[in-house]
């Protein structure tokens, strides 16, 4: 004994009944069944522990009695909180002429030794008789108060079921409890741990941690709790890495074992935040295993040791990491601190768990000479006297279901005082009465739904205090934080810890789920789907008419690509065409001014009047392509372009047909009917009427149209044009058939090449005809492989070539004209040409020809008459005929 004394005072400072909660003193003396005891008119049982266990409970092979150990300071205090409201509602007359007393026994934490309490609580005359109608049964005690664990409170409601004799209990939580076809006699000044679970899962969503691991006790409570937790964490998107048991009933030596194997689950999980749903003693011992290697963790703490003083004030406590914890709503009670400080056994009563823990506090010794003057502060200082005011709630729940039973006014109570106990179960079902202004009440279920206080275990030097830092309200199922900034442990800038498996996926991102829903990769997603959330499982469709790129966080209207009036690249391609119709104009001015001159004589110039004017039909065409198409436009463009380029191919040629028979070899009958042939007229008819014949069968049976291709998945942009034909077959005849008359145009020039170009225009024809081709020979590939830019890609070959007979055909000539060129007599040039052609030349055709060529005769295309022209025309043609 003198050792215990001595250790004591050594550790006075840091824990002074380290010895009352290990049992190390050896001060456990044998007490009655029932502890504590005061008479009253109505007998209240209490059932709450003041020992954490009973020893050695499966090596018991005999009925012999419980031994309880580790004498324990919460629950003791908590059933004095019990014992000091009932002799608070006698002393405030609550109950006019009526004493409430009380019976207390100890449960030891251990289901079967609190249905031996409940014998000796409901035995009349020191026995409890079978009975097949229990209605008048009259036992002493009328109500039991208890007990602390749900475990206990269901064997215990299962028997008080058959006699209805009520057990209202201020701890157990289990959701199993508020069944009322199963345990129609219990009640409970607490929420059910449906809700502490949701309360749970939503403190985990608050702080964005959804990797958690649970360990939870293999008992009643801790199976229920654990299983409503699973359904609550699934709601809140909280996912579990793992799940471990514990049983509290294990021999000592495969307790430990098992827990070390939980400690090594935890150090090798991800997982950072770990729920312990878990009496306060397995608690203690696994949090020794996790200092062993320095390990941390966030704890989340059930209600079963979220504000447990021995926990927080164990060795090494400061360093296992961040505690956070729902406790019962609690309130603090100047009287009940007082009565702590003074001790006293209610007179006429007797209290030996209050003679123990003097004995134990004082000098381990069961002999004490007054234990009534043996008081100090010690309990109000080291113990949380708050967490006792749901059991101050039960006693007062009772008092004013007993003053409407007992039909008490304010002198006197005219009710029987020895009623059978379910009169009070119901009467307990119906009550609502205030403390310290607060509303209560019991729900269908005979909860209270009066929710949690959040606690944070914050550093107080080696230990832990405990700080209400926040509340869950469970009518509206909601965390409400009373601390902005909480002391994180975990985290070094302030901010909650990190507790995930994969980090949020951004918007414009969903999650592909890996193995489970809280683990996964975060995918862009895909054109025409957008996400504007963080961790959206899926990403959304975009709405009809609207679109998203890949990665998107919205969507928008597809801009419609065409060639604007407004944008730059039309308003240039708009302006080169009005600068080509100018530049005609002029040409057109410069050819009717100088008509008269040898250049224009030799270039026709009715004939490049009319090719003139194919050209602007040309550059006309180009409006067309212009603005928003529609199904008119891309008919009329195409045609208009055709018809007119055609007519100015046509022209050249009758140009480069008339040069090819005048100048190269043939035989006289192949002359003859070449030069049938010649009759330019008929030839740009001809040519001209066969291009309309194709366009026409082209919109009959193959119309362009506005082009219904689905854009790009990639594309922002709808572009907006004419579809040449479903197959593309009248737009190739048509191009086909205008490069066919060019590449013709261009044999016959290139076959003239060397006739004197003061004679002819062989230079300008080839230069033109291989621009043209050369352009749109570029323009194929481009074309087919540029969808988007196919009207721009045509708009400027169409230009480019246009430009290219104005520059390689007409500009030449004016350039002549303007300068005055020197005309050659036709004597020279046919001396020119002799050389060239040698002695065929002189025949009667090739003499007409050449003379229709340098002098023309008046007709659609003739500038001239012949005598204006050639005055000796006929001479020169005598000549010839007497040469041969």
């Amino acid at each position: 004994m003198q050792t215990c004394g001595v250790l004591l005072s050594l550790l006075s400072v840091l824990l002074p009944l380290t010895c009352l909660l290990t049992g190390v003193c050896g001060c456990d003396f044998a007490l009655p069944v029932c502890g504590a005891a005061a008479k009253g008119d109505v007998v209240i049982g209490i059932m709450l522990p003041c020992h954490l266990k009973v020893s050695a409970p499966h090596e018991r092979l005999v009925p012999e009695s419980f031994q309880c150990s580790h004498f324990d300071l919460e629950t003791f205090m908590l059933s004095l909180a019990t014992i000091h409201e009932i002799e608070e509602v006698n002393a405030a007359g609550f109950l006019p002429g009526v004493r409430l007393g009380y019976l207390m026994c100890d449960t030891c934490s251990y289901a079967s030794k609190a249905l031996h309490n409940v014998e000796l609580m409901l035995a009349v005359n020191s026995s409890l008789h079978v009975e097949c109608d229990y209605t008048d049964f009259r036992p002493t005690v009328k109500i039991i108060l208890g007990a602390l664990y749900s475990e206990v409170s269901i064997a215990v409601a299962r028997l008080l079921n058959v006699y209805m004799v009520p057990l209202l209990s201020s701890t157990s939580s289990s959701p199993e409890l508020s069944e009322k076809s199963r345990y129609p006699v219990f009640l409970r000044t607490i929420p059910s741990d449906v809700h502490q679970t949701k309360a749970l899962a939503s403190i985990m969503q608050h702080f964005d941690w959804n990797w958690v691991g649970v360990v939870y006790g293999d008992d009643d409570y801790g199976r229920a709790a654990f299983q409503s937790f699973l359904l609550d964490a699934e709601a809140s998107g909280v996912c579990l890495a793992y799940q471990e048991v514990l049983s509290h009933y294990l021999g000592l030596s495969d307790t430990i074992q098992r827990i070390r194997q939980v400690a090594q689950h935890i150090r090798s999980s991800s997982a950072q935040v770990v729920l312990l749903i878990l009496r306060a003693e397995l608690v203690g011992i696994l949090f020794k295993e996790m200092l062993k290697t320095n390990t941390s963790r966030i704890w989340i703490a059930s209600d079963s040791w979220s504000n447990s003083w021995s926990l927080a004030h164990m060795d090494g406590i400061d360093k296992v990491g961040d505690i956070l914890g729902f406790t019962f709503v609690a309130g603090e009670s100047e009287s009940f601190d007082n009565y702590l400080r003074n001790l006293s056994i209610t007179p006429g009563g007797h209290n030996y768990f209050i003679e123990k823990y003097k004995n134990l506090r004082f000098n381990c010794t069961p002999d004490i000479t007054n234990p009534q003057e043996q008081n100090d502060d010690y309990l109000v200082d080291s113990l949380d006297t708050s967490k006792a005011f749901s059991h101050r709630i039960a006693v007062w729940a009772v008092a004013n279901a007993l003053k409407t039973l007992l039909r008490c006014d304010s002198s006197s109570c005219s009710g029987e005082t020895d009623f059978p106990p379910w009169k009070l179960l119901q009467e307990l079902q119906k009550v609502e009465f205030q403390l310290d202004d607060q509303d209560f009440f019991f729900n269908e279920n005979g909860d209270f739904v009066n929710g949690y206080d959040l606690l944070m275990w914050e550093k107080d030097g080696q230990h832990r205090r405990m700080r209400t830092v926040g509340k869950y309200r469970v009518a509206g199922e909601r965390i409400e934080l009373h601390v902005q900034k909480l002391n994180w442990i975990s985290s070094t800038n302030g901010t909650a810890p990190w507790a995930r498996c994969s980090k949020h996926c951004k918007p414009g991102t969903a999650m592909k789920i890996l193995n489970v829903s809280c683990c996964y990769n975060c995918t862009p997603c895909a054109e025409g789907t957008f996400s504007d959330e963080d961790d959206l499982p899926d990403c959304k469709k975009c709405p009809d008419g609207m679109w998203s790129l890949r990665g998107q966080t919205k969507c928008r209207p597809r801009w419609e690509s065409f060639l604007r009036w407004s944008d730059p690249h039309p308003i240039s391609m708009m302006a080169a065409a009005a600068f080509g119709i100018l530049l005609l104009f002029v040409v057109f001015v410069i050819f009717l001014t100088y008509r008269n001159s040898a250049p224009m004589k030799k270039a026709e110039v009715r004939l490049s009047c009319v090719m003139m004017a194919g050209l602007a039909v040309s550059f006309a065409s180009v409006i067309c392509f212009m603005d928003r198409p529609s199904l008119h436009l891309c008919r009329a463009r195409q045609v208009m372009y055709a018809m007119g380029f055609t007519l100015c191919v046509s022209c050249i040629l009758v140009k480069a047909y008339r040069t090819f028979l005048a100048f190269l070899p043939f035989g006289q009958i192949t002359k003859r009917y070449l030069y049938k042939l010649y009759k330019p007229p008929v030839i740009v008819v001809i040519m001209t009427s066969l291009q309309g014949v194709i366009c026409l069968l082209w919109l009959l049976f193959d119309s362009p149209d506005i082009d219904d291709t689905p854009p790009s998945p990639q594309s922002m942009t709808k572009t907006i044009q004419c579809s040449e034909g479903s197959t593309f077959i009248g737009f190739s005849v048509m191009l086909g058939y205008i490069a066919l008359l060019a590449l013709v145009c261009f044999l016959l020039a290139f076959k003239g090449r060397k006739v004197p170009q003061e004679f002819s225009e062989t230079g300008y024809i080839i230069f033109s005809m291989v621009m043209y081709l050369f352009v749109w020979v570029c323009f194929i590939p481009v074309y087919i492989t540029n969808n988007e830019q196919r009207t721009s890609v045509q708009v400027s070959a169409i230009l480019v070539s246009t430009y290219g007979i104005i520059f390689c055909h007409f500009f030449p000539k004016c350039y002549e004209a303007l300068l005055g060129a020197e005309t050659h007599t036709l004597g020279r040039i046919l001396r020119k040409c002799r050389l060239i052609s040698g002695p065929s030349f002189d025949s009667d055709i090739d003499m007409d020809i050449a003379v229709n060529i340098a002098c023309p005769r008046p007709s659609v295309f003739s500038v001239a008459s012949e005598s204006q022209i050639c005055s000796g025309e006929e001479e020169v043609s005598h000549a010839e005929r007497s040469s041969d």
